[in-house]
């Protein structure tokens, strides 16, 4: 056998991404070892085209092998909970894609298991991984636009119909819109800010896919106030027809990030500062460049999940042989979801609601 780490992947609609790292041999320390999906066609299909040794429908028996290292979870939402644990119950690391788990208990038991069983455990957080937000965080970071007072983030996907075209368990069981696209804009602002205080949300649902139960909310506007009394709004619509002009588009982007400080702001694409905030200083422009990476946008859709998936395995694959903390770890998706939590605890009581942070 191989003296790589082995892959397991289970689910492969989203998981398919993560089958290029057997296309790679130079660029990872790993390989996909097995797969697992409830349709035949799909297992044939990319056990076929990747090279890989092993295909099963069923995920407990994936885990269970013994030339598996890491488990990469890609299943639909609700099952992430059952994979996690039999996963580090078995000694496995563990990539989760977002979100980790969708209740705050889920949360606290993923980092009980974590904890006890001494895994490395990354959560799949694909804003954090992608080039133009990575450089737009590094201009952030810069401290040219000085300390910043508030920020919005949004997750505009005006053409769910076409998830839920490829997945009917969004819509059959159904999913949780907070936590399955809120995690997004929510995660990536506490990467720029930190633990989230409190928040306040409001929610409705939408006829736009009457596929999804019409008593369930699927657009929000959320308002966080972080510990470090930084103010953020933060958009959701997935019950809308489509934003104008496309999900990378200047106008509304699929995944937009703004940010407000005292030298100058970041709008998406674009920020615009004055050194050290003096006022008689020339105003500077920065325009960051959305088809940097062919593998992160392909100029007609947002398309940032390969290379997303490629950069996280290759940071879990560090951390293992080199005994280093996971950035986006346990610890980091479950107050992703705590502030999920809140949200709904907001939602459901009319008020602002604290956010769970102890972890």
């Amino acid at each position: 056998m191989s003296d790589r780490l082995g892959i397991g992947v289970i689910g492969l609609m989203m998981g398919c991404n993560m089958l290029h790292v057997n296309r790679h041999p130079r660029r990872f320390q790993s390989e996909i070892r097995g797969i697992c999906d409830i349709r035949k066609d799909r297992l044939d299909q990319y056990g076929t085209e990747f090279s890989v040794p092993y295909a099963t429908s069923d995920w407990r028996e994936l885990i269970q092998r013994k030339d598996i290292d890491i488990v990469g979870i890609f299943s639909p939402d609700h099952l992430h909970m059952d994979m996690i644990r039999l996963a580090l119950e078995n000694g496995k690391h563990v990539i989760c894609t977002k979100p980790l788990v969708v209740s705050l208990d889920e949360a606290k038991e993923t980092i009980r298991l974590v904890r006890k069983h001494k895994r490395k455990f990354l959560v799949g957080q694909t804003r954090r991984f992608v080039t133009h937000h990575q450089e737009v965080k590094k201009f952030y970071d810069s401290g040219k636009i000085g300390t910043a007072m508030m920020a919005e983030a949004s997750y505009v996907h005006g053409d769910m119909w076409k998830v839920f075209d490829r997945g009917a368990w969004r819509y059959e069981h159904p999913q949780d819109i907070i936590y399955g696209g809120a995690c997004h804009p929510i995660d990536h602002l506490r990467w720029y800010f930190g633990d989230v205080d409190e928040v306040h949300a409001y929610g409705c649902p939408s006829p736009v896919d009457l596929r999804y139960p019409q008593d369930k909310e699927t657009n929000f506007i959320i308002n966080l106030k972080f510990k470090n009394n930084v103010l953020a709004r933060v958009l959701i619509a997935c019950g809308i027809h489509e934003q104008p002009g496309g999900s990378i588009s200047d106008i509304m982007p699929m995944e937009g990030v703004s940010i407000f400080g005292t030298h100058g702001t970041i709008v998406n694409y674009h920020a615009a500062y004055r050194e050290g905030g003096r006022h008689d200083a020339p105003r500077q422009e920065v325009h960051f460049d959305k088809d940097d990476v062919a593998e992160d946008f392909d100029g007609k859709e947002y398309s940032g999940h390969l290379m997303s998936v490629l950069k996280y395995v290759q940071e879990i694959e560090y951390c293992i042989l080199n005994d280093k903390p996971v950035t986006v770890n346990e610890v980091e998706g479950a107050k992703c979801i705590a502030t999920c939590a809140a949200c709904w605890k907001s939602i459901e009581n009319k008020q602002s609601a604290k956010v769970f942070n102890e972890f």
